[in-house]
């Protein structure tokens, strides 16, 4: 398996961007035989960093940069846009001359995602098939 880092939305409506976030990690496991690191999923949990808090937001952000150093590719999964965050992530590979892809999700996950956003009483418009 390659080792790839996720970026994916994070700021905004962040339930949904963490269950996002978390059907990219499944296609890169299932569809790319990929081992995917999110750092926006794990230095923001409770009592990690606040991602809220300008200070610590930047250290997650500098913190999950060090990683390209030992990951094959950063791959942006780009459905829901490009948040301010994966804009530096995109900007630091191209100065650092490190590798990545955009990314969307394949149909059937893209569908299984808007389905859980529905079980989970959020409010989905589908504007014809992807």
């Amino acid at each position: 398996m390659k080792k790839v880092i996720v970026e994916s939305p994070y700021k905004g409506t962040i339930k949904i961007n963490e269950m996002y976030a978390e059907f990219a990690m499944r296609d890169c496991i299932t569809n790319h035989n990929e081992s995917p690191y999110a750092s926006h999923l794990l230095y923001t949990r409770k009592h990690v960093l606040r991602d809220h808090i300008a200070e610590e937001r930047k250290l997650g952000i500098k913190a999950g940069f060090c990683w390209r150093d030992v990951a094959e590719k950063t791959i942006f999964y780009t459905d829901l846009g490009m948040s301010s965050g994966m804009i530096e992530g995109k900007v630091d590979c191209e100065k650092r001359d490190k590798p990545h892809e955009v990314r969307h999700l394949p149909k059937n996950l893209w569908n299984e995602f808007l389905n859980s956003m529905e079980k989970e009483g959020i409010e989905v418009i589908r504007k014809g098939a992807k």
